[in-house]
């Protein structure tokens, strides 16, 4: 394993990995990525293996600098430029028309393509290395919480996959934004580290696609990674429960209890009495929440509750994808209270 530590021959090493069609966990500063070679079929394919994901479920292209947009995109608008220009690198993925280059195995048939530069230094040193855009879906067995630490990583993939680099906790702790540029006006397809709020101040009218709220259909073809399948989600059943802090708070304690596990702010946590509980951070802070929302939700694994109550915040800034991962993990089993 590359530590965090890195040389330039640790680069050299993960970038080779990349270049012979391996397959290699690297860190962003959303969760941790399952990376390939975006441009060999093969190597793509085998992320699909590896993880158990669906086909038509499309990647997303990872790049070290937004100029690269040009070499495997086409007809791209000026809002992609304002939005690269303001957001990148960082937790931002861009829906846009692609080349002829990018294959199928990449977009699931799809003629547009996610294309994302990420903050983490170190992702971008060993794609920039490897000279090739590297596909890659979080690290997880398809369906499971997100890895936002390497020890997570390696509990799904150890095993399945070449190498992983550890680049330490991320530092977002949900995956990236993601936007549909190609439609008119652009559409929110799932809420990320880059708010609504932010992306409106740049761009003017953003729509949020139905897909951010309620399940895909088995017949709609999913625009972008994490629409159409539950995900997030533990081994348990997961109940979410919305609304006030303390209201909510107080309907889990009312029918949660032994064999329950509850996820909850910091505030309530001595209200479930023989529940398992594990704390996401305080009701007023939603980026905690975002970085332990999938530790939490990956820990009950291995206490074997019955079942899960989770707290969630209300839609605004990173709240939204905070709600959305909970909601996904719970199958949109929702109350609201």
């Amino acid at each position: 394993m590359i530590t965090e530590r890195y040389t330039a021959a640790d680069v050299e090493a993960a970038a080779a990995v990349l270049r012979r069609g391996g397959l290699l966990g690297i860190p962003t500063e959303t969760v941790y990525g399952l990376g390939a070679d975006g441009l060999n079929e093969d190597a793509v394919r085998r992320i699909f293996a590896a993880k158990g994901r669906p086909q038509d479920n499309p990647l997303i292209l990872h790049i070290p600098e937004a100029s690269w947009l040009e070499r495997y995109c086409a007809d791209i608008p000026a809002a992609a430029w304002v939005l690269a220009e303001r957001f990148w690198p960082g937790p931002l993925t861009m829906i846009l028309r692609r080349k002829p280059l990018v294959s199928d195995a990449v977009t699931a048939g799809l003629d547009t393509v996610g294309m994302r530069c990420p903050a983490h230094r170190l992702c971008r040193a060993i794609i920039a290395a490897a000279d090739v855009p590297v596909a890659a879906p979080s690290g997880n067995t398809s369906g499971r919480p997100s890895p936002t630490n390497v020890a997570d990583m390696l509990e799904d993939m150890d095993g399945k996959i070449d190498a992983i680099v550890d680049g330490g906790p991320c530092q977002v702790g949900v995956e990236s934004t993601i936007i549909d540029l190609t439609a008119k006006p652009p559409r929110l397809l799932r809420p990320g580290g880059i708010t609504l709020e932010e992306l409106r101040d740049a761009l003017g009218a953003v729509e949020v696609d139905q897909a951010v709220t309620r399940l895909m259909g088995k017949d709609e073809h999913p625009r972008a990674p994490g629409m159409k399948y539950r995900h997030y989600a533990p081994k348990a059943p997961v109940t979410v429960v919305r609304g006030d802090p303390a209201e909510s708070a107080a309907y889990i304690s009312s029918h949660a209890g032994e064999g329950s596990g509850v996820i909850c702010f910091d505030e309530y946590a001595e209200l479930f009495g023989v529940c398992i509980v594990e704390t996401i951070g305080p009701a007023a802070d939603k980026g905690e929440q975002a970085r332990r929302v999938f530790d939490a939700l990956r820990r009950f694994d291995s206490t074997g509750v019955k079942e899960i109550w989770s707290q969630c915040p209300d839609e605004e800034g990173i709240g939204l994808a905070v709600n959305n991962r909970l909601n996904k993990a719970a199958g949109f089993h929702i109350v609201d209270v």
